[in-house]
């Protein structure tokens, strides 16, 4: 590492005009085997490049202090704590002294500058500074002002760098962008305090946080059509999550609930009664799924023989994921439409449309469907549907009952037969043979009313036959690691920017598009904060 460092420099300088002497014959110990050619390694003390001489003396001491006889005797972890303390602000003397070299060097544009508001700036100042906060620490960079009265100064040199508006760079947003998503705000601080040794406040993080996911719906409206196999299904998913929010991020329907609700207890809630603290985030996602046909028996095998062997399954493949607590679902379950739309745009493909039942989300699919002129089954979860059987159960057989695990597999494969409706009037057949009163059957009723409410999603046999998945484990993992898993931590209370931008971030990363979008990210920022400012975006250049 030493003898690469000192290389970068002998070759800086001469780059910078200086002339080395030529190596004498022969190898000693100051001299390398690099590629087969004999190299002289040039000496610690050699002449820096002009306007390095901080960073030289810095790596010098650094050099010096590492074959010295203090380091010899240290264990690997504080030679490495020590080489990443120093070492960084190596880095850090680097970058300020390379933005000094800039300032040094910058010549005024020859055909003048002129704003976007048509104003020349024909005055010049020298020496006008600025703090940079980075992942190496702080450093200042100057630059030439260009200035008219009344109008704001313009520096071309932050556009060629591509400066933020404010003082943090863009390697500090982006590891904002990372952190904050993945855990707490105070989790987040201390992660990007050990990378970068640089103090964050948590307003200044929420407020990273909230810029970085700016261009995320842009960037997916832009980016390429892939191209799925022909084989494929196209499967469309869509849940929901509650968020607790603050009362001023509550939906108007919910606030007016939770400002009037009077609770039976005042010092804790009753059975049945809500906080009236939550929003519904939508969650949906669009995937790719090579058909597995099965059959009733494959999925519900009977309960009292061994189990299977653990087969393997398709995996859900290009899986793309969009969570909002802003929209509502019907704009959410349009944008899951317009992504399949971009994997299929002339509806080659097979598409099912899964969820677990909701009413709305089902019109809401239906809707745009219609819309677009194009027809697509919906199925309902099983498990959800089990969940009403088993419900059912309860009413028939004491809580326990081994007999109650028998009866529900019975039911639930003649649902996947196909005989929802048969089942229903069996339920309800059994309910009143019993003699159970409206209270005792109440359970029983509900599942009956569902299962012939929802007949229409219940075709189980076309979706076996064909292939189709009939579970939705994809978004029910989706709404947990978007949602639960960070939205739902401890004492959290969310704003409603600050809860968008951090479930737009976590589905941009659970989706592997992160380093595509912060590349695309940083051209809007240019145009943003830069071109924006200049007559017809165009950034003058220097003479």
């Amino acid at each position: 590492m030493a003898f690469d460092l000192l290389d970068l420099f002998a070759s800086a300088r001469q780059s910078n005009g200086s002339v080395s002497e030529p190596s004498p014959e022969g190898v000693d110990g100051d001299e390398r085997a690099v590629g087969g050619e004999q190299r002289r390694a040039p000496s610690a003390d050699a002449c820096p490049v002009a306007g390095f001489e901080r960073s030289q003396a810095l790596f010098a001491g650094l050099v010096e202090w590492v074959a010295g006889e203090p380091a010899l005797g240290l264990e690997h972890s504080e030679l490495e704590a020590r080489l990443a303390q120093d070492g960084r602000a190596l880095a850090r003397q680097v970058l300020q002294d390379q933005l000094d070299l800039r300032a040094r060097v910058e010549q005024r544009a020859d055909a003048g500058v002129v704003g976007s508001d048509g104003m020349p700036r024909r005055s010049v100042e020298r020496g006008h500074e600025r703090d940079l906060q980075t992942v190496l620490g702080e450093v200042q960079v100057t630059r030439l002002a260009y200035r008219a009265i009344g109008s704001e100064n313009l520096y071309p040199a932050d556009a060629r760098l591509n400066l933020p508006p404010i003082r943090h760079s863009h390697g500090i947003r982006c590891l904002a962008a990372l952190e904050a998503p993945r855990s707490s705000f105070e989790d987040a601080q201390a992660a990007i305090m050990r990378q970068t040794g640089q103090q964050i406040g948590t307003r200044q993080l929420r407020a990273l946080t909230l810029a970085a996911a700016h261009d995320v719906d842009a960037f997916y409206a832009q980016r390429e059509r892939t191209v799925p196999d022909a084989e494929a299904l196209l499967v469309l998913s869509c849940d929901a999550k509650g968020v607790v929010m603050r009362p001023e991020g509550l939906r108007e329907q919910t606030r007016a609930q939770a400002q009037n609700a009077s609770g039976k207890l005042k010092t804790r809630l009753s059975k049945g009664e809500k906080q009236g603290r939550k929003r519904m985030a939508e969650i949906v996602t669009v995937y790719e799924l090579t058909p597995e046909p099965r059959t009733a028996a494959e999925i519900l095998p009977d309960p009292d023989s061994p189990p299977a062997a653990a087969t393997r399954r398709p995996k859900a493949q290009n899986k793309w994921l969009k969570a909002s607590v802003t929209d509502d679902a019907s704009t959410v379950i349009a944008d899951m439409f317009s992504e399949a739309d971009r994997r299929d745009p002339k509806h080659t493909l097979t598409s099912v449309a899964l969820v677990d039942g909701n009413n709305h989300q089902i019109d809401q699919i239906k809707t745009e469907a219609r819309k677009r002129k194009i027809t697509i089954p919906i199925v309902i979860d099983l498990i959800h549907v089990m969940e009403y059987v088993w419900d059912s159960a309860w009413c028939f057989f004491k809580e326990g009952d081994p007999a109650a695990e028998r009866w529900v597999h019975d039911k639930t494969l003649a649902i996947l037969d196909g005989k929802a409706g048969i089942v229903a009037a069996a339920i309800r057949r059994k309910a009143t043979t019993l003699h159970l009163d409206a209270n005792q059957r109440k359970n029983a009723d509900r599942c009956a009313d569902y299962l012939l409410a929802k007949r229409p999603y219940l075709d189980y046999p076309t979706a076996l036959t064909n292939g189709w998945p009939i579970a939705t484990g994809v978004i029910e993992g989706a709404c947990r690691h978007l949602v639960k898993d960070r939205m739902d931590i401890t004492g959290a209370r969310w704003g409603l920017a600050g809860a968008e931008a951090i479930l737009t971030l976590r589905a941009l990363i659970t989706n592997g598009d992160f380093d595509q979008y912060w590349t695309f990210h940083l051209v809007q920022e240019h145009r943003r904060v830069h071109a924006s400012r200049y007559a017809l975006g165009v950034i003058p250049a220097p003479a």
